[in-house]
């Protein structure tokens, strides 16, 4: 008798679930994060801030970056003429305090217009170099971020 009570024990109560959410995760919150985390639950006008969260996780779009050897490659290198070009920007602010107190006002005038040259062309090289860049981010990076989101929608 004691086994047909046991029985008819386990049938009662809800229906168990097909796939029960068994699986949890825990975080805490400082009271600033606290208080925008509510706020934001207001806002959504959900009722369970479970679910609340798993639609913040799953329904909002996540951005995955692939790291590709050549475009970093390509931005060191970009970074390293930034800064090379930012310490000749340093060179030249000394160099024409020393020609000024150096030379004779003629002879800084002659030496500043030969740098006012290459000055010139290094203005042109740069030119060039945000060229190849644009150019370089529209071929590589919007294409690989436009194969990403196609990846993403199938």
């Amino acid at each position: 008798m004691n086994e047909n009570s046991k029985k008819q024990l386990k049938k009662t109560g809800r229906p168990l679930k097909n796939d029960p959410a068994k699986i949890r995760y825990t975080i805490s919150f400082n009271e600033e994060e606290h208080a925008r985390f509510l706020a934001l639950f207001d806002q959504s006008g959900m009722q369970v801030k479970a679910h609340f969260i798993t639609s913040c996780i799953f329904d909002k779009t996540m951005k995955s970056v692939q790291i590709d050897k050549g475009t970093v490659d390509f931005y060191m290198r970009l970074t390293s003429f930034h800064s090379q070009f930012r310490s000749i920007g340093v060179n030249y602010n000394q160099i024409v305090k020393l020609l000024y107190k150096s030379f004779s006002e003629k002879k800084a005038s002659a030496y500043l217009y030969k740098l006012e040259k290459q000055t010139a062309e290094m203005v042109q090289l740069f030119k060039k170099v945000v060229e190849i860049t644009e150019e370089f981010d529209k071929k590589h990076l919007k294409n690989s971020l436009k194969n990403d989101s196609e990846n993403r929608k199938k």
